[in-house]
């Protein structure tokens, strides 16, 4: 009988010492930059554009490949104040020659926010400035000054082509 006690108290002892698994429900918890593209003869109508692709500077992998969107999310760096990415475009055909080539400068400071054990921390972006240089299909933007990025809510910006 002295048996049977030993382990139902043993048995009891393991059951309650196990810690509830802790796991993380706000993903994604760092927000990406959100554009969304625009004609540029009627701001207030959405505009896809055709055949995008989108590539990180210095980095082999694309983000878009010859896709057909009318928004894109793109992450920045949170170890770094700044993140360059190449846009490109072809409205005509799939034929490199004719790809249209913008690049998008992103600088911006950081604050990293404390989440939860399980989540750890996140990015919080601001005071973040948008330049577009060799415009050969972007024409302007909304804006170039985003005061603050914490959310994925709606558009930061919208670019017009």
């Amino acid at each position: 009988m002295k048996k049977y006690v030993y382990i139902i108290i043993i048995g009891f002892l393991v059951l309650t010492s196990c810690e509830k698994d802790d796991f993380c429900t706000q993903n994604p918890i760092t927000p990406n930059l959100i554009l969304r593209f625009h004609d540029k003869d009627d701001t207030t109508k959405k505009k896809s554009v055709e055949r995008f692709s989108i590539i990180a500077v210095g980095k082999t992998d694309s983000l878009f490949v010859n896709s057909t969107t009318d928004s894109i999310a793109i992450p920045l760096n949170g170890l770094n104040t700044q993140t360059v990415y190449t846009l490109k475009m072809n409205d005509v055909d799939n034929i490199k020659a004719n790809n249209k080539i913008a690049t998008l400068t992103i600088n911006y400071t950081t604050e990293e926010e404390y989440i939860s054990r399980s989540c750890g921390y996140r990015f919080i972006y601001k005071n973040v400035t948008l330049t577009s240089s060799n415009p050969s299909w972007i024409s302007s933007l909304s804006t170039q000054n985003v005061p603050v990025i914490n959310n994925q809510i709606k558009a930061h910006a919208q670019v017009f082509h």
